[in-house]
């Protein structure tokens, strides 16, 4: 592609970065903002480093937050004996719009998978073994997609949880294989969510 500028350029090869955004559509993405006035493109890139320089993840659950604790974590209307493991801040936000549950999450940051290089060690796996220690959690819900990489997750955390007392349960598998929670519909989660399984129950199906 020829750019009538080297700052047109270099603008469209950052906006290329992102995920799914290919030349053209970068193109057409800094096209628009130089039809924008000043003001509004200074709110934007300010908006974005703000993003990045203020952001914090929650101590407890490892949600992204504004503050030390999230708000759902610091919430007294949240069940906290109930927790639900998801892969990302995306899946929070996608079973939080369900409105079909009211206790905990933990964000892992990924899912294990070897053949990306990810194991137990890079994911938030012995902070949620710590959220167990003082017994007042009497459940924990996999929310994990239904992929390989996440039922891989859901095995080693399922024995690694075993030594508590609590119950173990995954989310009813409404979901095809092979499916991202954020890309499921809210009606089909929120089910899944409602009529989750014990996980050992989980495998025999």
């Amino acid at each position: 592609m020829n750019f009538s500028s080297k700052l047109l350029e270099n603008a469209v090869a950052e906006f290329s970065k992102l995920p799914g955004v290919g030349q053209k559509t970068a193109l057409r993405l800094v096209l628009h903002l130089l039809n924008q006035n000043k003001q509004e493109v200074e709110q934007f890139s300010g908006a974005i480093t703000k993003l990045r320089n203020e952001i914090q993840f929650c101590a407890t659950c490892h949600n992204i937050s504004d503050t030390a604790i999230c708000e759902i974590c610091s919430s007294p209307k949240r069940d906290a004996g109930v927790i639900c493991v998801v892969e990302d801040t995306r899946d929070v936000m996608a079973i939080e719009n369900t409105s079909q549950f009211n206790g905990l999450y933990h964000v892992l940051g990924g899912l294990i998978s070897p053949m990306d290089g990810v194991g137990p060690t890079d994911l938030q796996v012995d902070s949620l073994v710590e959220r167990l220690k003082d017994g007042e959690v009497k459940e924990v819900i996999f929310a994990l997609s239904a992929t390989m990489e996440g039922d891989t997750t859901i095995f080693y955390l399922n024995k690694k949880l075993k030594p508590f007392n609590i119950t173990i349960s995954t989310i009813a598998r409404g979901i095809a294989f092979g499916g991202e929670l954020e890309y499921v519909d809210e009606i089909t989660l929120g089910r899944s969510i409602v009529t989750r399984v014990p996980y050992e129950n989980s495998l025999t199906k």
